[in-house]
């Protein structure tokens, strides 16, 4: 009967390498991980790349415990972290968004390059540049990055009302343009 290893003794083994390890961690804690960063953010995709960029960072070894406090909350932290970066662009959607940008010199352009240009081009850009930055900055965090209002006002360094107020005064502008 093989004897169960604790959470810390878990990730210092998966730190070190310990395949078996790092798989019984994950196995414990990915789909905690994943169900709270899912409260956070309802792009399962998104979420589930964090989750995977989280254990990635431990089997690497860029993440390291330090023993102070329990392994979930130290997990919760590097996912949370992780999540934030890849809701502001430096995450996974972060690199498509470069690797659409390079092929976009490409002589062809893609459907997805044709959609865009016509979204860019198309009577709800032209709306959407005639925000302010400020409003511009609200839609980008609560629409497109899809935070919610106390994660923008995180992001934004701002308060939850002002996002509030911002939001409002942008779809407002937005649908005057747009009529």
């Amino acid at each position: 009967m093989s004897e169960t290893r604790s959470d810390g003794e878990l990730l210092r083994a998966a730190a070190d390498g310990d395949r078996r390890a790092f798989e019984e961690l994950y196995r414990r804690f990915a789909p905690w991980l994943t169900a709270r960063l899912r409260g956070r953010c309802a792009d399962a995709g998104v979420v589930d790349d964090v989750v995977q960029e989280t254990f990635l960072a431990i089997w690497r070894g860029k993440a390291r415990y330090r023993e102070d406090g329990d392994v979930a909350g130290w997990l919760w932290r590097i996912g949370s972290r992780r999540l934030v970066d890849a809701l502001r662009g430096d995450g996974a959607r972060g690199r498509l968004r470069q690797a659409l940008t390079r092929l976009r010199h490409r002589d062809e352009a893609s459907a997805e390059e044709r959609v865009l240009a016509g979204v860019e081009h198309g009577d709800l850009a032209g709306a959407l540049v005639r925000l302010s930055p400020e409003l511009r900055a609200v839609l980008q965090a609560t629409v497109i990055d899809g935070l919610t209002t106390r994660e923008a006002a995180v992001v934004l360094g701002i308060p939850p009302g002002t996002v509030k107020t911002r939001a409002m005064r942008a779809r407002k502008q937005l649908r005057e343009a747009l009529a």
